[in-house]
């Protein structure tokens, strides 16, 4: 037995070899850390949470993070943020709340005795893993964070279980009958929405009846009689309002004593910035910490700044949780602001405003400005059936429009003779709100009751009288009781951030009806006249991000002047330039002794850098940042001076506007495209910029290359990211240059398109031509590159081939199942083709003098040697950290 165990352990090897060569692709992945999932099944109380589980790293103790899902959603929706999470340092558990998924039991709402029970129950299992750093036994180091539903489950966790540690609730509710019953009125849309939501959801309770599912799909029974009730009477009741509050933050408010980040939509008719304002007042009372965000987007679409929000919870958990009091948590409050239109793509830019304290919404918290209203007493219809009604913000579309309001784009309607207005004259200077105006109005109605349900809102009116744009789409509803003799009623309107320009004017309306909320059925007049003026809040004391100037307010002028000087300076060395080199005039690029330091630097950003590129090589270009690599295809483009050394390409030295340019294709630090045109009108307009033939375009090479299919057709501004690189490096293949030179070219690219992309570059070379490519990912690199140049600090580390850097070329690592003696060692290191053999960490290192792996595999069998595995010594990322020191590339 003792003779055969190795022979067994060396035909796995063998096998492993032969049929496993992905194995060494994988460990050379330069991915982030592996994150590992479990997924699990948790029985609380007779209900089935199905949760999964991520770690990442060693088994050091770390703090926790409970991350919830959005109504209608499930665990599955947050796994992305989970996966970062874990990657940042934390243990992270994921459910699908009652109802959702593939958890059973019935929606509560976040019931005290049934979700925030689940999530105690959550929190007591984290407490027994090993891997969560513990406060003291059973109370777990523990964050909660999640966006609406998931929001308002973090804000209850933390009232009613002193072992949280820290929130981020995001776009959620305070108090959930103030949110979908405002003022008294019915939000009969969104409503809607969460009963057809629920209806969708996950199993649910066990032997339910048809009949009931579709009644009220798989809300308890209490839910279901509520939302029947107040849906049929559009008008909600005491009852409804007290089981709402009960189940809301706002029921344990005085109880939430822990850091809280509050992130709320600006663009969100469902849980307004209203919601957040209380929570934060609260919770500040309380005396814990809280920053307020206040995102672009929200429950009516926009952006929602994923990738910015994401990580501001996660420093904010690495004060919290981490205790590390140098991560910078941001300031107190912050707004996005629309800036302006990017021009590659159309889209809307943010930019933000910030203070060291929340300024809160109220005229009493700030500085305000009083506009007067002019306007006599007028009368208007609550239409039978209350139809047609007005529209302000509409689910899913609303928000879109209303993130492009400051833009002057936005979608609103009142219909003639349902609706009173009030006209502020023109602004001489512009004016930003921040907050919520209010104004004083009389109501007086004709109804039999005496009430009057009426929609107040403010439009942005501009120059014309007659453009008008309502501010983030929002209303504010307000049901007026005993108005038959008129009553005076105080509105507070929807809370904005919003720039009034000069020349605009505040236009005050009030609506009998809107198409998001119920209104009275029946026929009655109402009577509004204002009794002020229009009360605003300013928060001058914000800091704001200067606003971005659209890239041709700047741009054209500059290009005229750089133009200017390039034909000036290339027209006044042209006669001192360098003469060409013949004898490289077949080598694509050799750089000698170059160095840049910019102006200002107290250092070199490149620092006597010399290397040579030959035909058909696919040179990498490789260092952490700041290491020099932008500047040294900056200079290389003839985009900037060198201050000594010199570049030649084909035996030409690059200067500005150097005729040898023509031959160079390149990619560096983006491609800026005209949006309204097409891909393919895009390339047609570059290749005539150059001046050169169309029929030297090659253009269905470069657009065989770009894969773009029929998008080709369609403007710039719809491609994504992805699309847009590949359209690019196509712009960057015109021509088909002798000297390609590419910077980061897989950016937003897809795994089946980064192939594809490693593939054209390979076969590009191939053809005789040339490659430069500077990229982070250094398995591709190490896939797709035949040389390498590393860099570090702006100096060369290395240059040479790939297997030459990385070692593996002739160099072997054998893994042993155990410990082999001396003469063995020596008996392999003679073996015919082999030149030595030497022990190393985790087995040995074999060098080949001629023999190949597979003779090599054999012998060590027949020599019993005890192996496991045989591979390369060591992988690009190894070799390229050992020679920068570790840095991050």
């Amino acid at each position: 037995m003792r003779l055969r165990l190795p022979r067994w352990a060396a035909v796995t090897a063998v096998l492993a070899v032969l049929a496993g060569a992905g194995t060494w692709t994988a460990v050379a992945s330069d991915e982030p850390p592996p994150v590992h999932r479990a997924d699990k099944a948790l029985d609380i109380d007779g209900v089935r949470l199905d949760t999964s589980y991520f770690t990442s790293g060693g088994g050091e103790r770390r703090p926790a993070v409970l991350l919830g899902h959005g109504f209608g959603g499930s665990k599955n929706d947050v796994r992305a943020q989970a996966e970062q999470l874990a990657r940042d340092g934390y243990a992270v558990l994921t459910w699908s709340a009652r109802g959702f998924g593939d958890s059973t039991g019935e929606i509560g709402l976040n019931d005290p005795d049934h979700e925030v029970a689940d999530v105690r129950k959550l929190i007591d299992w984290l407490a027994a893993r090993p891997e969560v750093l513990l406060d003291k036994a059973g109370d777990p180091r523990v964050g909660v964070t999640g966006a609406s539903y998931g929001g308002a489950i973090s804000l209850l966790a933390a009232g009613h279980d002193p072992r949280v540690d820290a929130v981020a609730p995001q776009i959620t509710y305070w108090n959930l009958a103030d949110a979908l019953f405002p003022n008294g009125v019915f939000k009969k849309l969104w409503a809607g929405i969460f009963f057809s939501a629920g209806d969708q959801s996950g199993p649910g309770r066990p032997g339910a009846t048809a009949p009931a599912a579709t009644a009220c799909g798989r809300f308890t029974p209490e839910l279901c009689s509520l939302y029947q009730r107040v849906a049929v009477s559009g008008k909600p009741d005491a009852a409804a309002r007290a089981l709402l509050e009960a189940r809301s933050p706002s029921a344990v408010g005085d109880r939430i004593t822990v850091p809280a980040l509050i992130v709320q939509g600006q663009s969100d008719s469902l849980f307004t910035l209203a919601q957040s304002d209380a929570m934060a007042r609260t919770i500040g009372a309380n005396g814990a910490p809280v920053a307020v965000d206040w995102i672009a987007g929200g429950h009516d679409g926009g952006d929602r700044e994923t990738e910015r929000v994401e990580q501001r919870i996660s420093t904010w958990f690495d004060r919290w949780l981490k205790r590390d009091t140098s991560a910078d948590t941001g300031p107190a409050f912050r707004v996005s602001r629309t800036g302006g239109v990017d021009s590659t793509d159309g889209q809307a830019t943010l930019r933000a405003a910030t203070a060291d304290r929340y300024p809160g919404l109220t005229a009493a918290t700030g500085a305000t400005e009083s506009i007067a209203l002019a306007g006599p007493p007028q009368t208007f219809a609550n239409p039978a059936g209350a139809a047609p009604p007005a529209i302000s913000a509409v689910p899913g579309l609303g928000g879109g429009l209303s993130g492009l309001s400051s833009l002057g784009v936005g979608l609103s309607l009142d219909f003639p003779g349902q609706y009173a207005r009030f006209d502020a004259k023109p602004q001489a200077e512009a004016v930003r709100i921040t907050g919520t105006p209010t104004v004083r109005v009389k109501v007086t109605s004709t109804a039999a009751d005496g009430s009057a349900v009426l929609f107040a809102k403010v439009y942005d009116v501009g120059p014309d009288g007659r453009q008008q744009v309502l501010p983030s789409q929002l209303v504010t509803p307000v049901r007026v009781e005993d108005a038959k003799a008129g009553r005076g009623v105080a509105l507070t309107l929807p809370a904005i951030d919003h720039e009034v320009e000069a020349g605009h004017r505040l236009r005050l309306v009030l609506a009998a009806t809107d198409l998001g909320y119920a209104s009275p059925t029946v026929p009655a007049g109402y009577t509004v006249a204002v009794e002020g003026p229009l009360t605003v809040p300013t928060a001058p004391g914000l800091d704001a991000q200067a606003a971005a100037l659209p890239w041709w307010v700047w741009g054209l002028p500059l290009l005229g002047l750089a133009a200017a000087a390039a034909l000036l300076l290339t027209a006044r060395r042209r006669t001192t330039a360098p003469a060409p080199d013949p004898e490289l005039t077949s080598v694509p690029l050799q750089i000698t002794g170059l160095s840049k330091k910019y102006a200002g630097g107290d250092r070199y950003s490149v620092k006597d850098l010399s290397f040579r590129v030959e035909q058909g090589q696919v040179l990498g270009l490789l260092g952490p940042n700041g290491a020099g690599k932008t500047t040294t295809l900056r200079m290389l483009m003839g985009l900037i001076r060198p201050d000594e050394g010199e570049i030649r390409v084909f035996g030409q030295a690059i200067r500005p506007g150097a005729p040898v340019l023509s031959r160079v294709g390149s990619f560096v630090e983006g491609a800026g495209f005209l949006p309204h045109l097409s891909g393919r009108e895009n390339l047609d307009l570059y290749w005539k910029a150059t001046g050169r033939p169309a029929e030297d375009a090659h253009v269905d090479d470069a657009l065989r290359i770009a894969n773009l299919g029929s998008a080709l057709e369609r403007a710039v501004r719809t491609y994504s990211q992805g699309m847009r690189q590949r359209l690019a490096i196509a712009q960057a293949m015109l021509g088909l240059p002798d000297l390609l030179i590419l910077d980061e070219p897989t950016n937003g690219l897809d795994p089946p398109q980064i192939r594809e992309m490693r593939e054209v570059m390979i076969r590009y070379a191939a053809e005789g031509r040339t490659v430069i490519v500077s990229s982070h990912l250094l398995a591709e690199v190490e896939q797709s590159c035949t040389h390498l140049v590393v860099m570090d600090r702006g100096r060369l580390v290395q240059a040479g081939p790939v297997a030459e850097i990385t070692g593996s070329g002739d160099t072997l690592l054998v893994t042993l199942a155990g410990d082999v003696d001396d003469p063995l060692v020596e008996k392999i290191g003679a073996l015919p083709g082999v030149g030595s053999a030497a022990r190393a960490d985790g087995g040995l290192l074999v060098v080949l003098d001629g023999t190949d792996t597979t003779t090599l595999i054999g012998d060590l069998v027949r020599l019993d040697v005890p192996l496991t595995g045989v591979g390369p010594h060591r992988r690009l990322e190894d070799a390229f950290l050992t020679l920068i020191g570790g840095g991050s590339a």
